[in-house]
């Protein structure tokens, strides 16, 4: 039996996990119109129990053995909620889903809630990291909602969950033995590659200005917005300025930062890309890799989409040699073995991303449709939770921004975590609708 090895990807939010707890999650959102039936959501429910979301970590006894994926042992019941959301509180109440508990050690790494809203319904699916990437989320639902529409019974072994994997009753000794002699050679193999490619640079990473300082609370909400924007409109405006969709993405989110003050004219701005490496019934939790451009930022000006484009082409081909790849991807599995307390020694001094572009592309049409009812509005996106204002300071966190798509519309969601810049969700706003009314762009904010 192949056990399902914990990724690199996996054991970083795993660390961060145990570290900080739940600090980043997923959350996907549906609105729909129409009032949904509770059996109905609660099959749901059931489904993503035994699909691809329901894992658990098992740690290994050998040293140097990599952690493993099993089925989970249990998961936190369905949150139905019966007091009405107001129309003007719904980004407030998805906000308020995303403080879950959870448990990688029992496979609590997910939680689904409803609540009535403006006549129908709102739904919220909130994710660790820890077990799973944007990607993974996207898979798991899909064929949740599929089994539900077909009527199907709930069954880990012909469903998703069934790439999970498991534990061996006999074996694993042996199995994790192996696996730590075969983490070595990757160890080794990794440290001989980026010596090879130590030569290779990537785009430098803005330091954040010490001022201004505002007097804030000890804690920080990181303000974010969700809005929308006729599909039809965002392709024609990437189209007329020699850009892509994507493009148009990083560019209004550099704009945001210069607004801000967060960065200066003239300089160039490192956007971060998460970038899915996921194939068919692949297992793993998380399968994303990160590729860095640079973004030049021009005062009063809109971002050349055609310079963005390119560079992005560059950038996703050099990754795809190990001789052009940075070498601290390649020492990816040294980081694996990092013990906790030197781990938390090194995050003292870590960086979060300036500005992270996620775009998860025209998903939201094949998870819109929940047992004959399909939403109205469909999001995506990354949620960095409350924590103290100081860490946000420390690391230097700046702007995330998302982008799905259901063919007629674009939702956008933004998290702005800088707290000297965006101290509100009302600051963030301004500085999103002037940039997007410099592009031509008419969002509709939730």
């Amino acid at each position: 039996m192949t056990l399902n090895r914990l990724t690199a990807d996996d054991d970083l939010f795993w660390k961060v996990h145990r570290l900080f707890g739940s600090v980043l999650v997923n959350q996907l959102a549906w609105r729909f119109d129409r009032p949904l039936a509770r059996h109905d959501v609660r099959a749901l429910h059931a489904h993503l129990a035994h699909g691809f979301l329901a894992r658990r970590v098992v740690p290994s006894r050998i040293p140097l053995a990599r952690p493993c994926w099993a089925p989970a042992l249990d998961a936190i019941p369905l949150d139905w909620q019966d007091e009405e959301v107001p129309g003007d509180a719904v980004v407030d109440w998805l906000s308020a889903q995303t403080g879950a508990d959870f448990d990688p050690a029992t496979g609590r790494l997910w939680r689904l809630s409803a609540a009535p809203s403006a006549g129908g319904t709102l739904v919220s699916l909130v994710t660790s990291h820890v077990g799973a990437d944007g990607g993974a989320v996207i898979f798991a639902v899909r064929d949740a909602l599929t089994r539900l529409a077909a009527s199907a019974p709930v069954d880990r072994s012909d469903s998703s969950g069934r790439l999970v994997g498991g534990v061996p009753a006999r074996g694993k000794w042996r199995a994790d033995l192996a696996d730590a002699v075969a983490l070595l050679r990757e160890i080794g193999s990794g440290v001989r590659k980026a010596y090879r490619a130590r030569g290779v640079t990537e785009p430098a990473r803005l330091p954040r200005p010490a001022e201004p300082r505002l007097e804030l609370p000890e804690r920080f909400q990181p303000a974010e917005l969700i809005l929308n924007v006729p599909a039809a409109q965002w392709d024609s405006v990437a189209a007329a300025h020699s850009g892509t969709a994507n493009g148009l993405l990083l560019g209004a989110a550099v704009g945001v930062l210069g607004r801000c003050g967060r960065v200066e004219d003239g300089q160039e701005v490192r956007v971060d890309i998460p970038r899915s490496l996921r194939g068919p019934d692949d297992p793993r939790g998380n399968a994303t890799t990160g590729v860095p451009i640079a973004v030049s930022y021009r005062k009063g000006e809109r971002a050349d989409l055609a310079h963005i484009r390119a560079a992005t082409k560059r950038a996703i081909t050099a990754y795809g040699d190990p001789a052009t790849t940075p070498a601290v991807q390649h020492l990816q599995p040294v980081q694996t073995v990092i013990p906790d307390v030197l781990a938390r020694r090194l995050v003292r001094t870590s960086k979060a991303p300036i500005c992270l572009c996620t775009n998860l592309g025209a998903t939201a049409r094949s998870v819109a449709t929940l047992a004959g009812n399909t939403a109205a509005a469909v999001v995506m996106r990354p949620v960095i939770r409350p924590a103290a204002t100081e860490f946000f300071r420390s690391t230097e966190v700046g702007l995330n921004m998302s982008w799905s798509s259901d063919g007629d519309t674009v939702t956008l969601a933004v998290t702005a975590a800088d707290p000297d810049r965006f101290p509100t969700r009302a600051a963030l706003r301004v500085l999103v609708e002037e940039e997007f009314a410099a592009w031509g762009l008419t969002p509709v904010f939730w």
